[in-house]
């Protein structure tokens, strides 16, 4: 819900922010700017928290702490695509790949009720399903929408 907020906040405050400075009405730039806002909001999350995001992989999966890193890297590293003018195809279609690649280490760690912050089992469990599946396609939708 944190994201998802922070999306909107800064979704906000860049479509006024150019509206008052540069006098025109930019949906695609606005909402580009509050997805790299909140890629760099989720990517902290992988440095801040990686016992509990690594809890979010299944066992199977090698090298758990090597790919929370790089997949924080991969947000940020998105985030900064998405403003850049020659590479916001590219991006998109890239962050589209990348959210539906991790839907199912969301999937998997509501199943587990993974808090990953608190590096526990207690988390909000399969409800919370219900919430992400249509927040990870209204993302989705947004990149879309943003960058082509």
């Amino acid at each position: 819900m944190k994201p998802f907020i922070v999306l909107l906040i800064s979704f906000l405050f860049a479509f006024f922010a150019i509206k008052i400075f540069a006098h025109r009405n930019d949906f695609a730039l606005s909402a580009r700017i509050g997805m790299s806002v909140m890629l760099v909001f989720t990517a902290i999350g992988h440095f801040a928290f990686p016992k509990g995001m690594c809890m979010m992989l299944p066992d199977f999966i090698p090298f758990k702490l090597p790919l929370v890193y790089l997949t924080g890297i991969i947000e940020i590293a998105a985030a900064f695509g998405l403003q850049i003018s020659g590479m916001v195809s590219t991006t998109g279609l890239l962050l589209i790949v990348f959210f539906i690649l991790i839907l199912p280490a969301n999937i998997y760690a509501a199943l587990r009720r993974v808090d990953y912050q608190k590096a526990t089992n207690d988390g909000k469990g399969l409800p919370y399903l219900w919430f992400r599946i249509p927040l990870q396609i209204f993302y989705i939708a947004w990149v879309y929408f943003s960058c082509f």
